[in-house]
């Protein structure tokens, strides 16, 4: 199914940092399963002579405005030889809708074509209604020649002087020119241009005649092999975009500083004074009545309700912090440069399912610490907590893109795949480790005792119920990123580049400490108002980012993008839900530590009886 390299395995095998490590073969394995390696030679890296052949591969079309809608490219009634073969994908490619098959165009090395006949067709009345529907909605087209990404519309409308939608002409282009550069035996980059003199009219429902050709111009260059992807990098880091991201990230940084400043100092001086009153409480009467966070002593450290739910949502969301980590080594290593087809989605599937040990004993160890007997079931729970809504998201997803034909509906192949990698690599790997964080035997360390019985929780004012927190919690990391992520979304649900990895590496820091030191204080602050269940309002308070960013979704989907449609709707909504229920877990897991050392801290700082 796919194809086995030995030198991924060979390269794997050598790593020093692996080689000490099962990982290492089981990632090498993987690898080779897929057919693809992470780290990709920027191009095929063929050298041709003149008048060699040079495959033309047609990838996909679709409507401009929505990206997951994409279908075959010979789905629509173009010339047909055939002879087309589908070209070997990669796993992450088959997962990014990518579905390369050859055409009829011949682009030999170093060969001019000039209005080249590709075939002569007479379109019936329905393919010209197919083709005028395609027009209508923005269709492009995209292939790929060397390795080489190459765009263009297949049509266009003449609105000119037109104010009714009736009166819109409708035309296709039938001429193609491809300009090629190359660098003595190599290919450096490639355009493609539509005649726009060259069209033909499917404004009416009648049979056409249509001659599709196309021009091959061929032009040397200097630019050296190893830059011909730096065009399509330097397109997003224009010096606009430069800037608007630098303004974003020092606003965010601002933010920071006067946050943690702010944060630091107001949490330095009570403390003091707290621990100041509680030094002198000891030296008082003993009778003297306790108040604040020290009065809750006996009870800040009593395990949680459904400790077994709270186990798991930490462990996978500490396995997604780790997911997110490796994935930014990669990035800015460089091994997603623009169009290495797949290798986002080939790196997440492997990552996860690589680190899925990590989820198991996080969870697990936490368990026993917090006094659990059943760990079998909460190791069931932490499998099933992120990977069972993304499940039943792509069961549902999968089966409109299927009704919709869409290149986006995975092939029985690639999804017994997956179902193997969960069941071969996954799951024995989470298995493993929830029986090392059993066999651990760790105790959870309290600087103080717990009482018997908890003392009731005095009424609070509104403002301090779980809903008004947690948006107090959300909005300040959210206001840290909520700039760049516009390039973000521009980039996974639109055509744009990303490319800058270090400055979201950077954002994504400024997250983490953000994060941490509101739901440090709102934890203070619950503490003080002397309410001692702090433990799932620390993990919710740190994750409600994720539902601001999917607020966000709402807003990026109706006033900043022209998508549209029922499967665009659904793939956009349904698989953002599950990218903030990720960052919702992850941010929470986050949130919940920084308030535990905190607690910890402030509790082993004074004396307590």
């Amino acid at each position: 199914m796919y194809p086995f390299l030995s030198h991924s395995i060979m390269q794997l095998c050598r790593s020093r940092a692996m080689g000490k490590s099962g990982l290492a073969l089981v990632l090498a394995i993987l690898i080779s399963f897929q057919g693809t390696i992470l780290v990709r030679s920027d191009a095929s890296d063929h050298r041709y002579k003149e008048g060699d052949h040079v495959p033309l591969y047609a990838n996909k079309v679709g409507p401009f405005h929505n990206p997951s809608e994409t279908y075959r490219y010979f789905d629509l009634p173009f010339c047909v030889k055939g002879n087309e073969k589908e070209k070997t994908e990669a796993l992450g490619e088959v997962l990014n809708g990518d579905r390369l098959v050859s055409t009829p165009y011949e682009l030999n090395f170093r060969t001019e074509k000039d209005a080249k006949l590709v075939c002569s067709r007479k379109l019936k009345k329905e393919e010209v209604a197919q083709f005028r529907e395609a027009v209508k909605k923005d269709y492009y087209f995209q292939m790929y020649y060397d390795d080489l990404p190459i765009w263009g519309f297949i049509g266009t409308v003449d609105k000119e002087g037109k104010t009714d939608p009736s009166e819109y002409k409708y035309f296709l282009y039938k001429h193609i020119q491809f300009d090629i550069l190359y660098n003595k035996d190599r290919v450096v980059e490639i355009s493609a241009r539509m005649d726009p003199n060259s069209v033909v009219d499917l404004t009416e429902d009648k049979e056409v005649d249509v001659d599709f050709r196309y021009t091959a111009k061929w032009k040397e260059t200097d630019t050296p092999f190893e830059k011909r992807m730096e065009k399509y990098s330097q397109s997003s880091s224009l010096p606009h975009h430069l800037e608007i991201h630098w303004f974003s990230i020092i606003n965010s940084c601002v933010t920071v500083l006067l946050l943690t400043g702010f944060l630091a100092t107001i949490l330095m001086r009570v403390l003091k004074n707290d621990f100041m009153k509680y030094a002198q409480d000891e030296e008082a009467a003993d009778d003297q009545e306790e108040t604040g966070w020290k009065y809750i002593h006996g009870d800040v450290f009593r395990f949680p309700k459904h400790k077994s739910l709270f186990a798991a949502s930490l462990g996978s969301g500490t396995q997604l912090f780790t997911l997110t980590i490796f994935i930014f080594m990669l990035a800015l290593v460089g091994v997603f440069y623009p169009y290495n087809r797949g290798a986002l989605f080939t790196a997440l599937v492997v990552i996860y399912a690589l680190t899925s040990g990590i989820a198991g004993y996080t969870a697990t160890s936490f368990y026993i610490q917090l006094e659990g007997s059943n760990w079998v079931r909460n190791l069931l729970i932490t499998g099933c907590l992120f990977c069972g809504p993304l499940f039943l998201m792509f069961c549902f997803l999968n089966t409109v893109a299927i009704v919709y034909s869409a290149t986006a509906a995975l092939p029985f192949g690639t999804i017994l795949v997956i179902v193997l990698i969960w069941t071969l690599v996954t799951s024995p790997l989470l298995v493993l480790g929830g029986i090392a964080g059993k066999n651990s035997k760790s105790e959870f360390q309290a600087p103080v005792r717990t009482t018997k019985y908890p003392r009731e929780i005095p009424p609070l004012p509104w403002y301090r119920s779980t809903l008004p927190q947690m948006a107090m919690a959300g909005f300040l990391p959210f206001s840290a990123i909520y700039i760049e992520l516009y390039y973000i979304f521009a980039s996974v649900w639109g055509h744009r580049i990303y490319t800058i990895y270090s400055i979201l590496f950077i954002v994504f820091i400024i997250l983490l400490i953000v994060t941490a030191f509101i739901t440090v204080a709102l934890t203070y602050f619950q503490l003080a108002a002397e309410d001692h269940e702090w433990w799932w309002r620390s993990f919710l308070c740190g994750g409600s980012t994720g539902l601001f960013i999917y607020g966000y979704c709402l807003y990026y989907y109706y006033a900043r993008s022209d998508m549209s449609g029922f499967m665009q709707t659904s793939f956009f909504f349904g698989y953002m839900a599950c990218i903030c229920y990720g960052f919702f877990l992850m941010l929470g897991s986050v949130g919940f530590r920084a308030s535990l050392l905190f607690v910890r801290h402030i509790y082993r700082s004074i004396k307590c009886e």
